[in-house]
């Protein structure tokens, strides 16, 4: 069987661990960034972190961490002769799953005491980026940016061994409708400043 890895970064972390669990069992490699490889290593799980593959700490106050081809040219490598071959020169890792959720700005604009800057600040900008990679990849990766379709994706392949394409295309219209309204949030919430 071919290596099989996930990349996960979620910033609400419930049932991170029972997920990753599950995909370990399944044969995939942990890779990860920040508070979720940490959350991962406290429970026994063997993860990469993301700093491995960039081959850079997390820098300009946590701004820029998952945002390296090392990262993204595996999520978004097509299984074609040429990207396969592109994949090996560079020793790079294709990824077959990848599992984000984006910080809570939803929240923070419905906050009374939201400002510009707090916004600004809750602005996600490495989550969405793995999450539209990974959905423009559909395909080829697996992207969960739902906690409650964790389990879903583990039964599918632990009974299949794989996910189907029409469930890998209902993930990623899935990807693509949360970062509409996500990109809407924020620019409703300026727009009114």
């Amino acid at each position: 069987m071919k290596e099989r890895n996930a990349f996960l970064s979620v910033y609400d972390k419930e049932g991170i661990v029972e997920f990753a669990k599950g995909l370990v069992e399944l044969g995939f490699k942990l890779y990860s960034s920040g508070g979720t490889a940490a959350k991962l290593k406290e429970n026994g799980l063997n993860t990469v972190d993301v700093s491995v593959l960039t081959g850079f700490p997390p820098i300009l106050g946590h701004r820029v961490v998952t945002l390296h081809p090392n990262v993204h040219g595996g999520i978004l490598a097509k299984d074609t002769p040429e990207h396969n071959e592109e994949l090996a020169k560079y020793g790079m890792h294709r990824f077959n799953l990848v599992c984000v959720n984006l910080y809570p700005l939803q929240e923070e604009v419905e906050s009374e005491d939201a400002t510009v800057e707090s916004v600004i600040e809750k602005t996600d900008i490495g989550g969405p980026t793995l999450l539209r990679a990974a959905a423009k990849n559909y395909e080829n990766v697996i992207v969960v940016s739902d906690p409650d379709d964790m389990d879903k994706v583990l039964s599918m392949l632990s009974k299949d061994k794989s996910v189907s394409k029409e469930v890998r295309l209902a993930l990623a219209v899935k990807v693509f409708r949360l970062m509409e309204n996500y990109n809407k949030a924020g620019a409703d919430f300026l727009e009114n400043e």
